[in-house]
């Protein structure tokens, strides 16, 4: 079993605090393996509830202080998977809070619009927040050293690191990630949302896989789906929400010079990229290998990022003469830039980065990519 890197701050967070947790992440990330370990070393003794079962979500719909009682007497630790499910989860939390000060809650929730937006205000100062994605580079990187990587790193960049895919044979891993795509990955925004064009969202999926690493126009997207425009804005973000892909805005603090307007998108996994395009095929037989790296290495930043807490904020860079860096990220110690070539050995540092910002500039290729995606961060 893979070691999950949030583990250890969840039990910190369970020893010191009673504050609700709240785990947020896609549906097969591993998030009923993480709490059942929590359940595990927590030592408290704990009640799982999946809210995917009509019984519980009707019990915890409730709002009745005496069921939420009896239902939890002699436990000192609640488990609720899937939390989205249960219609103003958020009151329902706080009512656990406020009433039964000797309970602790986790609730998981795979797509994080419905449980952030209906548990943000009623939890306000009675939640701690934690991200589970599929698994990082990091979180592999015990049971590998740097040849192994190498050996595996084409499987990774064509079928991604859901758990089960990674860790399934490889006649299956095609298998798997086609019913992650088709039974899990829109259930919530179909499920919670209302959703006028079903069909619509894969194709917009589609059309986001094939431009990883270029700017993305919601004008052109529009035009090619045969909807308006705030339709496919909406679909976005309910996606984004759904930790299907996020956005990458532009860099500018020039705007006669700096393009700001189009955002890059990317898959939070290189797996459900291909799967959706229908293209598994190895390295030799493809033309789209940079975008895989590019998708690749700003995905594994971001996990990075929000497992390690980092005030960190992700840019691309672009002008309009077309001079670009690829990644840049923002700290309270300046700014760096990244140019993610993966076999390039040699860079220019654009002139109009070098003049304007005069910010430090490298090169992530497969010779150096473990060194920025496991130690780069502290």
């Amino acid at each position: 079993m893979i070691y999950r890197y949030i583990q250890k701050g969840c039990l910190n967070h369970l020893a010191k605090s009673r504050k609700i947790m709240l785990i947020y992440g896609p549906r097969q990330a591993g998030k009923t393996t993480l709490v059942k370990n929590l359940e595990k070393e927590s030592g408290l003794r704990a009640l799982y509830l999946s809210a995917d079962l009509s019984k519980n979500e009707n019990l915890l719909i409730q709002r009745d202080l005496k069921v939420y009682s009896d239902l939890t007497e002699g436990y000192q630790l609640l488990i609720i998977d899937e939390a989205q499910r249960v219609p103003d989860i958020g009151l329902v939390l706080k009512i656990m809070y406020d009433e039964m000060p000797h309970l602790k809650v986790i609730a998981t929730g795979s797509s994080s619009f419905d449980l952030a937006n209906s548990a943000s205000e009623p939890l306000t100062g009675r939640k701690r927040i934690f991200h589970l994605l599929p698994l990082s580079l990091e979180e592999i990187s015990d049971e590998k050293n740097k040849y192994e990587f190498d050996q595996q790193l084409e499987d990774l960049l064509i079928y991604g690191l859901y758990p089960e895919v990674y860790t399934s044979s490889s006649n299956e891993k095609k298998e798997m990630l086609e019913d992650i795509s088709e039974s899990y990955l829109f259930k919530d925004v179909l499920q919670l949302t209302t959703v006028k064009y079903i069909a619509k969202i894969r194709d917009l999926l589609r059309l986001i896989a094939f431009q990883v690493g270029q700017q993305v126009s919601i004008h052109e997207l529009t035009n090619k789906l045969g909807i308006n425009r705030e339709t496919v804005e909406r679909y976005i973000d309910l996606l984004e929400k759904a930790f299907v892909i996020f956005r990458l805005p532009a860099f500018s603090r020039n705007p006669r010079n700096e393009v700001s307007k189009m955002d890059k998108i990317y898959f939070y996994d290189n797996g459900i990229r291909n799967i959706l395009i229908d293209n598994l095929k190895p390295f030799d037989l493809r033309t789209d290998v940079g975008n895989l790296w590019e998708n690749f290495i700003v995905a594994e930043r971001r996990k990075q990022i929000l497992y390690h807490r980092k005030n960190v904020h992700s840019y691309f860079w672009r002008t309009y003469s077309g001079t670009e860096i690829d990644y840049v990220e923002e700290t309270d110690t300046g700014l760096a830039g990244y140019e993610i070539k993966l076999n390039k050995d040699k860079f220019r540092i654009p002139k109009a980065w070098k003049t304007e910002y005069n910010g430090e500039l490298k090169l992530i290729n497969r010779k150096c990519y473990l060194d920025f995606l496991l130690k780069n961060i502290d």
